[in-house]
């Protein structure tokens, strides 16, 4: 059912780094985005897939990770992201796919939940360094970097408390805490 897999779906940042994501798995979650729909239907989205531990390891250092845990600065060699897909765009086709983006990365992250796979959408990258270490042309922008992985966490949805607080947050367990709104605050009744 689509709603287990919405809230399955959580920002997963810790991984089992053993557990290898085969090439041809990455390919059919990318294949899942030309099925997306796309503004204008430009689709100006190119993805490049990155499984191999020596690149895993060099993207990694170019990424921030959970911006609310201050005192943790990102996995640790072990629970790394075991692959990445690398949201890029196309600048000849487009230079507002910021729509696109969003719909593509959750579609690769769904089709992730369903092969018992986990992610999380990371959007603060240090995009220079990595255009530079990927060797992109000039026209491609890294916009996004989708991390995967065999999720080694858990994540719970609680309900937002009476402070009105959003910021996720991790107990004695390292059990990971994201406050969502209730439904009755979603929807406007005028």
């Amino acid at each position: 059912m689509l709603k287990d897999l919405v809230v399955q779906n959580r920002s997963y940042r810790r991984f089992d780094q053993s557990h290898n994501i085969d090439l041809g798995l990455l390919e059919q979650l990318v294949e899942l985005c030309r099925f997306c729909p796309s503004g204008r239907n430009l689709q100006p989205l190119k993805f490049m897939i990155i499984n191999t531990p020596e690149w895993c390891n060099n993207v990694f250092p170019n990424l921030a990770w959970a911006g609310y845990l201050k005192d943790w600065d990102g996995p640790v060699e072990g629970e790394r992201p075991s692959a990445y897909i690398v949201v890029l765009e196309d600048q000849r086709l487009s230079t507002a796919s910021q729509w696109d983006q969003g719909i593509m990365a959750q579609t690769i992250l769904l089709g992730a939940v369903e092969k018992g796979l986990g992610g999380c959408i990371i959007a603060s990258v240090k995009k220079e360094n990595l255009h530079k270490l990927l060797n992109l042309p000039e026209y491609l922008k890294v916009a996004l970097v989708i991390a995967l992985g065999k999720p080694v966490e858990k994540v719970v949805i609680d309900d937002i408390d009476d402070s009105g607080s959003v910021i996720y947050w991790r107990d004695s367990e390292q059990v990971h805490h994201v406050p969502k709104r209730k439904l009755s605050e979603l929807i406007w009744r005028g």
